[in-house]
């Protein structure tokens, strides 16, 4: 690390307000050996310059004021009782053992996703009956690979996948929830929101 990062590690940090802000050459970092409990963590850099480890967030508010794109060092982070707000592209949350140094112990629960955007984002080994979930036009499948035949048996607009089972894109097995937004997968797709939404109604364990 060089001289302006901001770190925050191997402390307690109770009740307070942190706004994640710095110059654009300049790294933050949230861990090790770090826990934010009742905080309101303000961020306001990009997915490249936040850089988590293995940090514990306890009851605190994540205020995301720019979108984090394929920010997977959430699956380091414990979360517990957190509410998230704010876009988020790609990103993954919970235990992912292998993807990176400190993946097997991520953590995610009682936490409320309801006032994100979530798109392409994952939830691994986790119980998703304690999170609350971002409703229309967001949708999560839970259990996208229990459930894989069930989904893949039928037909989806447009060129929509909700599961891949076999293949080198196949979704590892830790994966028990995906959430999509509708108008950017309807754009992916070649498709329009309407059927999404229709296609998706037949299933009672699509979140929507």
């Amino acid at each position: 690390m060089w001289l302006g990062n901001i770190v925050y590690e191997d402390r307690e940090i109770d009740d307070e307000r942190l706004e994640l802000a710095a110059d654009t050459d300049r790294l933050i970092y949230l861990g090790p050996n770090l826990t934010l409990r009742r905080c309101t963590v303000v961020v306001r850099v990009p997915t490249s310059r936040l850089i988590l480890r293995q940090p514990r967030l306890i009851d605190c508010a994540l205020e995301l004021k720019q979108e984090l794109r394929n920010h997977r060092g959430w699956v380091s982070a414990s979360l517990k009782g957190c509410r998230l707000k704010g876009r988020m592209l790609g990103c993954d949350f919970g235990p992912f053992p292998g993807y990176m140094t400190g993946g097997e112990h991520g953590h995610v629960e009682d936490c409320d996703f309801s006032e994100a955007r979530l798109d392409l984002c994952r939830f691994h080994g986790c119980d998703m009956r304690t999170l609350r979930l971002p409703r229309w036009p967001c949708f999560t499948i839970l259990d996208p690979i229990g459930r894989g035949r069930e989904l893949t048996s039928v037909k989806w607009p447009g060129s929509f996948r909700p599961v891949t089972l076999e293949g080198p894109y196949q979704e590892v097995p830790s994966v028990v929830a995906t959430t999509f937004y509708a108008p950017a997968e309807a754009k992916r797709a070649g498709t329009t929101e309407e059927e999404l939404k229709a296609a998706i109604e037949r299933f009672d364990f699509i979140v929507h």
